[in-house]
């Protein structure tokens, strides 16, 4: 079995360890400018990886630990987002000098967690790489120059993470007291109904509970304005997306043991109508854009959550790739904040006014985020939300593909206010004039636009990745 993608990552970290430690040496001193930026490009070399381990399988670890399809596509995304974050991240304003080799360690560690989470296939394998990627966030997100906002924003985080982990831990004990097994392919055997097994179902609920937390549904969502708002930009555009995945990949091999009709599919589903609705609301009212990007995140994990209610691989394979699609979009807005914001400042959405004549790459990829965070063609979120919408219908959740349909409608105001501000809104009382791009900033936000324009024209390599996944995971647990 290979191994390669976890390994390149953990290679990264321990290099990091050893710089955080040594940091006040004079190798440090001569090299640092040149070694600080060379995460990314080793997260570059793991999406490549990855990509060539697609195809692998195995177990170790007594079958706790398990390469299969779905974790080789999750650990693609993984990388890429790790990549675009990192890079995003070597630019930082508001991070201090001295603790830069510590933020990137961590980052890399929570990337890490998040890799052995896609093949994590046993409870206890599963919280203990939860919380290895959640750990390491609650050391960077306070990393923002002394801001007391960013240390609420990490105690806030630590604190709602904290009570995802206790009932996590509880529901644990419930499902090993009443199942007598802790992996997931045993687990697929059994019935998951009240009337059957009533503590096991109370068990399932309260252990999704800590993977509800990582995706920001609601009722668990109260965390992600405020964190968002706290944190950096270019911590909050890691804590936007990576743990995302995490969450996704493990609900998904969890979803293998729902089918339509259950008790615990029929609450995942009125959580999902409540947290589209909720998020979409919020955002109506939000001036701080990362704010609003905090409560299109709880809109957002009711869209994934959807992929869950078939119970089939077409569904699974929607709730991967519309993972894949919303790490893409958020990296995308959050690249084009933390240019904008060269200071490292929060921005308004009057800070946007002008962007275009300002800065015209930018302000087009934002428009392209923004579209895709909509679901407007032909970007991905509109193939992503299409795959959702058409594996949910027909299967006893017709009434959620309505709710969701509506308020895809509701967010077209806030998501284009977005681009309003950036195109038709100059700053008042002079002309906004028109900068030099910098190279890097606008190829890499062309990159991102690129992919998101790519994943709406040819889904098809994408989805059938995750396809496969699915089918796979459906074989396995029948």
């Amino acid at each position: 079995m290979d191994f390669r993608p976890e390994l390149v990552i953990s290679e990264s970290f321990q290099f990091l360890v050893v710089a955080a430690l040594f940091f006040q040496s004079l190798l440090y001193k001569v090299v640092s400018i040149r070694m600080r930026s060379w995460l990314p490009w080793v997260a570059g070399l793991g999406v490549a990886v990855n990509l060539f381990c697609l195809n692998t399988q195995g177990t170790m670890f007594y079958g706790s630990y398990q390469v299969d399809q779905l974790s080789q596509y999750f650990k693609v995304i993984v990388a890429l987002g790790f990549f675009f974050a990192s890079l995003n991240a070597t630019r930082q304003p508001t991070l201090p000098h001295e603790k830069r080799y510590d933020y990137f360690l961590f980052m890399a560690l929570s990337a890490w967690g998040l890799m052995l989470m896609a093949s994590a296939v046993e409870l206890i394998t599963i919280y203990l790489a939860l919380e290895l990627s959640s750990y390491s966030l609650y050391a960077i997100l306070p990393l923002r120059s002394k801001d007391r906002q960013a240390a609420e924003a990490g105690i806030k985080y630590i604190l709602f993470g904290a009570v995802a982990t206790a009932l996590a831990l509880y529901g644990f004990s419930y499902i090993l007291a009443t199942q007598h097994t802790s992996y997931l392919a045993t687990l697929a055997i059994y019935t998951w109904t009240w009337a059957d097994s009533p503590l096991a179902v109370v068990g399932l609920v309260l252990f999704l509970g800590g993977m509800l937390y990582k995706l920001a549904l609601f009722p668990f969502h109260f965390w992600a304005p405020d964190v968002y708002q706290g944190a950096s930009n270019e911590t909050a555009a890691f804590v936007a997306t990576l743990p995302k995945l995490g969450a996704m990949v493990v609900l998904i091999r969890l979803g293998a043991l729902l089918t339509p009709g259950l008790e615990i599919t029929h609450l995942l589903a009125i959580l999902a109508a409540v947290s589209m609705t909720w998020g979409n609301l919020g955002a109506l009212a939000q001036r701080d854009v990362k704010r609003l990007l905090g409560y299109s995140t709880v809109a957002h994990a009711g869209y994934m959550i959807m992929g869950l209610m078939p119970g089939n691989a077409e569904g699974l394979a929607a709730a991967g790739f519309y993972a894949l699609v919303y790490v893409l979009m958020n990296l995308t807005c959050f690249w084009v904040l933390s240019r904008v914001a060269a200071d490292g400042r929060n921005l308004y959405l009057e800070d946007l006014n002008g962007l275009h004549r300002r800065s015209p790459a930018m302000a087009l990829a934002l428009a392209v985020g923004a579209f895709a965070l909509v679901g407007l063609p032909p970007t991905g979120g509109f193939m992503g939300k299409l795959f959702l919408f058409t594996a949910a219908w027909g299967h006893g959740y017709d009434w959620l593909v309505i709710v969701a349909a509506l308020n895809a409608a509701i967010s077209i105001y806030y998501y284009l206010n977005l681009v309003r501000h950036a195109y038709t809104q100059d700053q008042p009382g002079r002309e906004p004039a028109a900068q030099p791009e910098p190279r890097f900033s606008a190829f890499w936000a062309g990159a991102l636009a690129l992919l998101l324009l790519f994943l709406g024209v040819l889904p098809g390599p994408a989805f059938n990745l995750a396809l496969r996944a699915g089918e796979a995971l459906l074989k396995l647990g029948g």
